[in-house]
């Protein structure tokens, strides 16, 4: 139950960024939504396997900037979730440049906080 309250947060905060961010779009044939979900399903499995063992080899990095690293962390994570989404189900999840990844990665990181916070998970 707790990994499906997680996927919903990531698509409501991947939603967010879409829907904030210029750069970030959703270029898939059928429903927009659909490709939010797919997005967040992988982003959503990324960070609970590979986001602890890269954020454990950043860790000197991340304490020498004070913590600033951890957003290129949740950057890298962001392109490498759009390479899965695109190639396994055709999401269409397109990054523009990596400052538009940067913004995004900070407004899902900001919605998800809100929206956990909204709902009492402590994921």
């Amino acid at each position: 139950m707790n990994f499906i309250i997680r996927w919903i947060v990531t698509a409501i905060s991947v939603a967010a960024a879409v829907w904030l961010v210029p750069g970030i779009e959703i270029l898939s044939n059928s429903a927009s939504w659909v490709g939010i979900v797919f997005f967040a399903l992988i982003l959503s499995l990324i960070n609970m396997s590979i986001k602890p063992i890269l954020q454990i080899l950043s860790l000197p990095v991340t304490v020498l900037t004070l913590g600033i690293f951890y957003l290129v962390v949740n950057t890298l994570l962001l392109y490498i979730a759009a390479w899965l989404a695109n190639g396994l189900f055709g999401a269409g999840f397109y990054i523009a440049s990596f400052g538009s990844a940067f913004v995004a990665s900070i407004v899902i990181s900001l919605v998800s906080a809100l929206v956990n916070g909204l709902i009492g998970n402590d994921a």
